[in-house]
């Protein structure tokens, strides 16, 4: 069973991302708070659960939740600030849309930046040990799957349905027969190649 805190006595936010290695699309993270002693048997790293048990998950969630919300960072504001930047403004954005204002933070990974004057404490693999953290990466992948599967509709032939935008043998094959689209991040290993590439034959 994951732990229900880190912080004792404290309104505290759990926080992850989702979609940093992808070659397109926007990052997104969220940013969860649960009531004290909550428990959940079925909740983990999203990773470790099926589409079907994360979107099932998804609405449980937003039902217990004392506050929820879902921050985005665009492809383009990616290559402007680079891709750590862009997830830690995501978990910002997140953090502003709480409607219940946080009192601690805690973070998956080992990098975050303060938000304000809250204590933070940033949690390596966190998404698997706190409960607060495997919902925000619950948010986060179900609401990136989303975007991207209609974003696929307009790009088909990236697969973006089924790749989500990372770098699979055959979305790196259809940058290069179709180009990259508006929604590639232009400054990652496999699509600035191609950039370069067409400017030095143009």
């Amino acid at each position: 069973m994951l732990e229900s805190h880190f912080f004792a006595d404290l309104i505290e936010a759990g926080c992850d991302e989702a979609g940093r290695g992808c070659l397109a699309g926007s990052v997104f993270a969220a940013a969860v708070i649960l009531p004290v002693d909550y428990t959940n048997a079925l909740l983990n790293d999203s990773k470790k659960l099926t589409e079907k048990q994360r979107y099932a998950l998804r609405k449980q969630i937003e039902n217990d939740a004392v506050a929820w919300a879902v921050g985005e960072v665009t492809a383009d504001e990616i290559d402007e600030i680079n891709i750590l930047n862009a997830s830690i403004l995501a978990m910002h954005r997140a953090l502003d849309g709480l409607k219940v204002r946080p009192q601690a933070i805690i973070v998956d990974g080992n990098r975050f930046k303060p938000y304000g004057t809250l204590p933070h404490e940033t949690i390596v693999k966190g998404d698997g040990k706190y409960l607060s953290i495997a919902a925000a990466s619950v948010l986060a992948k179900t609401y990136r799957d989303d975007y991207m599967d209609n974003l696929a509709k307009q790009y088909p032939f990236y697969q973006w349905e089924v790749n989500k935008g990372y770098p699979t043998k055959a979305h790196r094959a259809a940058i290069v027969e179709h180009g990259v689209s508006p929604f590639h991040r232009k400054t990652f290993k496999g699509v600035k190649e191609m950039l370069d590439e067409k400017e030095e034959n143009s």
